[in-house]
């Protein structure tokens, strides 16, 4: 290696306003990990709420919930109990919000790729499938053998929330593997609860119910006015369900997988900026609407209503659900009859040990045989802690004793058994998450690259057998990240084909609006072999990555544009790019440019003559690096 004279500076103040952005960035997401507790915490309080209510208040628990609604026009009447209110028509709306996401994850999320996807799947149908064998083993006699699918769901809310609780120091890769699995378990749920729980079905009213989906499928054409006609139309539908013998609440997920969902169209996006820019320029109210319609129809209806939606349903919908569902009464014989019930063993057994042993087994089954993704971070003890959590399945499986046993006693041993499973449930997976840490001292954490380098998927610059590498994880916003860039093309120059460098993403979003499309549009023109190219070119112009400027900039390196306008919305790029910001989660990264050298992570100035020392000072033992 050629000599080089080593200049040594004084920090650079830039690096510390990194630092600075780096505390601010952690304190975002503290504050998303709060948010996300409050469904569950309210989700609790509501629990002992109604427990409280229903042990205290002798009698008033129950007549209150069975207090009767009329809703109705001249002939045309609506008669409710309270709590059927609840379970029939709210709960219709918590349906119709599981059913948005599982329309999204298909459409556009981590269901997209079967690779991504064979993993949560499979862990999912196991999820469902052991649960239900165990409670039929167990409580197979107890003459409430047809209630077994109360232990086959999962409750989202309730995993969500804990997971943000009690979850692992980097739960990222492990929360997206949940959600995956909890939606396939959700779609497992519905189907049981319309195919096994349904009665007194009455076929005419689903013709009528039929017409009302082809409307609400065609709504979409309409250039105005959707939302009345959205709303009419599952109105229709869910009273044809309701007629039909068919549970109503499943008109919601009828309704949810007809809304489109796509991801944000890139020229819609910038004739919503050019509208913006002709307010700003002359603000009135024709303007204002016109800006505001724009940017509003840029975002697929699907993920408007999720939006919209999501703090009714976990602030006020699933606590109403839990209070007027969760009040069993607790008296020395009731336990006593739990205690020695069958039925409630089968569902603490189905519940804890069914959804443990299927989707932690099925999971580590895959890993073995080497069958789909499993991203840094998703570990299996990880796994382990996830698959504990669910054994939660408190807000299905209460909906499912309400709809499968009739007697009230048994009811009383079921609900007793719902809700012990869950707090073991959660206190196993505590236990599991807490040993897991342990075992992973921080003192070593993010100091080795956590996934190797893969020439058939990463970006890589230099011969794959090259003695240095060096890894940039980077922002294609950032100031700093630009003279990383200069100082490694020194670096290049000056040792050859004897560095490795490799690209990968970690999109500062707080801070750099366009940073998240910077990097999808470099994903999209790697598809066309230009990746470095379109690096370079994003690099050159900083300041201006507008959804305009991403296609000037495909067109002048000669790309097929619409291809690359087509790929920019491909489910390939979108979770290329996030597999990347995930690995950077897991690594603790929250600052770029951070630079991994050789396998180790690299403190100090990023300047030429430092990285070159900083290569020649390697004495072999970092990670291997791929």
């Amino acid at each position: 290696m050629t000599n080089l004279t080593i200049i040594g500076r004084s920090p650079d103040p830039e690096q510390v306003q990194a630092r600075s952005r780096t505390r601010r960035s952690i304190a975002a997401r503290i504050r998303n990990v709060g948010q996300n507790r409050i469904g569950a915490l309210l989700l609790l309080v509501a629990t002992a709420a109604a427990i409280v209510w229903a042990n205290v208040s002798t009698g008033s628990y129950e007549s209150f919930w069975e207090t009767h609604l009329s809703i109705g026009v001249g002939d045309i009447q609506l008669d409710f109990t309270l709590h059927a209110l609840v379970n029939d028509a709210l709960m219709a709306i918590f349906f119709f919000t599981v059913g948005l996401e599982v329309r999204r994850e298909f459409a556009i999320g981590e269901l997209t790729s079967w690779s991504r996807a064979v993993v949560p799947v499979v862990a999912a149908i196991a999820g469902l499938a052991v649960p239900a064998a165990l409670f039929l083993l167990i409580a197979g006699g107890s003459g409430e053998a047809h209630a077994w699918g109360i232990v086959i769901s999962t409750d989202t809310a309730f995993l969500v929330g804990a997971l943000a609780l009690i979850g692992p120091r980097v739960p990222g890769r492990l929360r997206v593997f949940l959600l995956a699995l909890a939606v396939v378990d959700d779609i497992g749920a519905l189907s049981i609860i319309a195919l096994v729980y349904t009665s007194d079905f009455t076929p005419a009213p689903l013709i009528i119910a039929a017409l009302g989906l082809v409307g609400v499928y065609f709504t979409r054409y309409l250039r105005g006015g959707r939302g009345p006609v959205y709303a009419t139309l599952s109105v229709i539908v869910w009273m044809s369900f309701l007629a039909s013998g068919v549970h109503p609440t499943l008109a919601g997920v009828a309704i949810a997988l007809l809304v489109p969902v796509y991801r944000p169209n890139r020229r819609d996006v910038e004739h919503a900026l050019d509208l913006a820019h002709t307010f700003r320029q002359s603000p009135n109210t024709e303007y204002a609407r016109a800006a505001a319609n724009s940017l509003r129809e840029s975002i697929s209806i699907n993920e408007r209503l999720q939006s919209a939606y999501a703090p009714y349903v976990a602030y006020v919908i699933l606590p109403l659900f839990a209070l007027a569902n969760a009040g069993v009464r607790i008296t020395p014989e009731i336990l006593a009859g739990a205690l020695a019930s069958s039925l409630t063993w089968g569902i603490v057994a189905g519940l804890v040990a069914g959804k443990l042993i299927g989707v932690f087994g099925s999971t580590a089954l895959l890993r073995v045989l080497r069958i789909g993704e499993f991203g840094p971070g998703l570990t299996l003890d990880r796994i382990a802690g996830g698959a504990a959590l669910c054994g939660i399945g408190f807000t299905i499986s209460l909906f499912i004793v309400d709809l499968a046993i009739t007697d009230e006693n048994a009811q009383n041993e079921a609900r007793v058994g719902v809700l012990a499973a869950s707090v073991i449930a959660f206190v196993l997976a505590t236990v599991i998450f807490r040993i897991s840490d342990a075992a992973r001292p921080d003192l070593d954490a993010g100091q080795t690259l956590a996934r190797p380098i893969d020439p058939k998927r990463d970006h890589v610059f230099g011969p794959d057998d090259a003695p240095y590498t060096i890894v940039e994880y980077g922002d294609f916003q950032c100031g700093f990240c630009l003279k990383a860039s200069g100082s490694i093309q020194e670096v290049k120059a000056e040792l050859g084909d004897r560095l490795r460098y490799v690209w990968r993403h970690a999109p500062l979003t707080q801070y750099h609006p366009n940073a998240l499309a910077g990097a999808e549009a470099a994903e999209a023109a790697s598809l066309q072999g230009k990746f470095f190219e379109f690096e370079r070119g994003l690099f050159a112009d900083q300041e201006n990555q507008r959804p305009s400027d991403i296609l000037r900039l495909a067109g002048e390196l000669g790309l097929d544009v619409e291809r690359f306008e087509a790929d920019l919305t491909n489910p390939k790029v979108t979770g290329r790019v996030r597999d990347d910001m995930l690995d950077a989660e897991v690594m603790g990264i929250a600052a770029v440019p951070t630079l991994f050298i050789n396998g180790r992570r690299h403190s100090g100035p990023y300047d030429a003559q430092s990285l070159i020392r900083a290569l020649a000072a390697d004495d072999g033992s970092a990670a291997p690096v791929g």
